[in-house]
């Protein structure tokens, strides 16, 4: 049942000539290296020469190329969106380092392991988003459990964080009649956010500080800031 494959002829051009008429029907074959070779080294020689009636074009490298379309949708982003919008996404790929420790001001404080410049997103405020009602019903229940701090951060008039329980590094920022950042409600995809901002140069290992600006109430609050223009309450 063995019959014998009749030898193929080549063409002039090198490349093997199909008996069949058809390279489908003829199944598997393996191709000498000297005919693949100069199959390659012409379509090659073929694809590199440019067209005789078009101009020869240079293109950049890859790299290059995308750095500068990055650079192109940045420059069109900024000149058509907010720009803490920018430097939100900055500050959540390169998060400034940040350290806890005992503070002189009140229990615990933030301060900085690394030089931060005057207007730099410093921390975002994360917690929970609660309502008012919520948020008056865990006010008495911290204060039963013995929770004598408050880290309860009001956004607009329906919505508070609360970082008491579920919360980062930023809870831990205290007050300062004198600071050197401030707190700013920002829009990120349809929902408010708070972000700590650096209202001068911060050095190393210096307290980061902003102003709680508690409403005027009857009981007071004692403000240990101790810094000159000190108000002497937080309320």
């Amino acid at each position: 049942t063995s019959f014998s494959t009749p030898k193929k002829k080549k063409r002039d051009d090198g490349m093997r000539e199909h008996v069949t008429g058809c390279a489908r029907s003829e199944g598997y074959y393996k191709i000498d290296k000297k005919d693949k070779l100069k199959y390659l080294n012409n379509s090659r020689a073929f694809a590199e020469e440019p067209p005789a009636d078009t101009q020869v074009r240079t293109h950049p490298p890859l790299a290059a190329r995308r750095r500068s379309e990055q650079r192109r949708l940045l420059s069109s982003f900024t000149g058509s969106c907010d720009s803490d919008l920018l430097k939100f996404n900055q500050l959540k790929f390169r998060k400034k380092k940040l350290k806890f420790c005992k503070s002189h001001i009140h229990d615990w404080g933030l301060f900085a392991m690394e030089p931060i410049a005057a207007d730099e997103m410093v921390i975002e405020y994360v917690g929970q988003n609660i309502r008012q009602v919520i948020a008056d019903m865990r006010e008495k229940r911290y204060e039963d459990e013995g929770i004598g701090s408050s880290y309860m951060f009001r956004v607009d008039h329906d919505t508070i964080i609360d970082a008491t329980k579920c919360g980062n590094f930023a809870r831990f920022i205290n007050h300062s009649c004198n600071p050197n950042c401030y707190a700013k409600v920002i829009t990120v995809e349809s929902q408010k956010k708070i972000v700590i901002y650096s209202k001068q140069h911060i050095n190393v290992n210096e307290e980061i500080t902003y102003d709680y600006k508690f409403p005027i109430e009857d009981v007071k609050i004692p403000c240990l800031c101790g810094s000159e223009n000190c108000r002497g309450t937080l309320n």
